[in-house]
């Protein structure tokens, strides 16, 4: 959760350090845009890694990694060097090495709590970020670049430092594995994720559900700066305040998960939860309000709490044991796969058609997603038991 602090200062301040570097939309998004490409290309390979390999030890290293090249960025920006270029290279940097790191976490937390606990496990874990990076972290942004452009880079560096220190010193012994069998090859090990996931008909929609709603975030996040900045005309304190209210209606939602999901099931509350984003995201795109954009974030936010801690509970429990990593990171990458093009989407449609269109973009989007949700709505799908062709000998190790 420290390294979720640092994370919401970067994912605040690189917004900010491109729109004082460019005043082209398109140019900022490809920032964000770069930050979900590593996903589509080594997504696939950090989840059959992850399997593989101690996930607490590849989380701390990953996590000293990661401070070591923020600390170098950071001090690049004090030095007056940074670019666009640069900017877009830390993204996927950064990102590449969080393709083994968020499939490591996720693997391991099924290891150290009962299933029947995932969902509140997931809540309490995603509201702890929510207070750790959005709440504390991202209204600290406009205070700490007005002491220093480079000081919320440096601060996420020492975060992630710290974070590695932790981890590495935790004791819990790691999950045992079964042997691997002969013949096992990291390409093996991707297809068999790739097929797990296809042969649950609940997890592939909901896939496919998710993969619509990340290319229309894509289009929302890349321009959010310049929604709030340039369209609302509500400077850096705006942005601050927009972001900040998108994590209170997380945390907000983390805490209602307890009641919503058991009332309607997992699977018809993440179905909720589009449905209402759409709404927001209208409001975000027609109303020329900050007080109107921060209360739909808000509940954009708490809606998207519930999308988020349902979703990572469905695959946590629906995925053979052994298989988590795979299955995970064949998930996440077909699920991002769109969100680069959604950022450069819009980028584009916010250079010719007007700041506020990408929120139209999202909703949109979201429509789409929430169309395709509709079949899988029943959670009576059986769920699928690793005793075929594709998972026998997994299972069997």
């Amino acid at each position: 959760m420290l390294s979720s602090f640092g994370d919401a200062l970067r994912t605040a301040a690189l917004p900010l350090l491109a729109a004082s570097l460019t005043d082209r939309p398109l140019l900022i998004a490809a920032v964000t845009a770069c930050g979900y490409l590593p996903w589509i290309v080594f997504g696939l390979l950090g989840g059959a890694v992850a399997d593989r390999v101690d996930q607490r030890r590849a989380m701390w290293t990953v996590d000293a990694v990661r401070g070591l090249l923020v600390a170098s960025f950071a001090a690049a920006v004090a030095l007056g060097h940074a670019s666009i270029a640069l900017l877009v290279a830390l993204a996927f940097t950064l990102t590449t090495l969080q393709t083994l790191f968020d499939n490591a976490a996720t693997a391991l937390l099924p290891a150290l709590v009962d299933r029947e606990a995932l969902s509140s496990a997931n809540a309490r874990l995603m509201t702890g970020q929510k207070v750790t990076g959005g709440l504390l972290g991202a209204p600290a942004v406009p205070v700490l670049t007005a002491a220093g452009t480079a000081l919320p880079f440096a601060a996420d560096a020492a975060t992630f430092l710290v974070a590695a220190a932790l981890v590495a010193s935790l004791r819990t012994a790691a999950p045992e594995r079964t042997p691997r069998p002969a013949g096992s090859t990291l390409r093996r090990d991707v297809t068999d994720g790739l097929r797990s996931l296809w042969r649950d008909r609940a997890l592939r929609g909901l896939c496919a559900s998710t993969a619509l709603c990340n290319t229309g975030m894509g289009a929302l996040i890349a321009t959010l700066v310049v929604l709030v900045t340039g369209w609302l005309d509500a400077g850096s304190g705006g942005y601050a305040a927009a972001v900040t209210a998108y994590t209170l209606g997380g945390l907000a939602g983390g805490v209602a998960n307890r009641w919503i999901t058991p009332a309607l099931g997992a699977l018809r509350t993440v179905l909720l939860a589009g449905a209402v984003q759409t709404g927001a995201l209208v409001v975000m795109g027609t109303v020329r309000s900050l007080a109107a954009l921060v209360a739909a974030l808000a509940v954009f936010g708490f809606m998207g709490m519930l999308w988020n801690v349902n979703s990572t509970t469905l695959m946590q429990q629906r995925a053979p044991a052994d298989m988590l990593g795979r299955v995970g990171s064949a998930f996440r990458t077909l699920a991002v796969a769109g969100a680069p093009l959604g950022a450069l989407l819009g980028g584009a449609a916010a250079t010719a058609w007007g700041l506020n269109t990408p929120a139209l973009l999202t909703a949109a989007f979201f429509v789409l997603s929430v169309l395709s949700l509709i079949p899988v709505r029943k959670e009576d799908v059986p769920v699928v038991a690793p005793d075929d062709g594709v998972t026998t000998a997994h299972a069997a190790r």
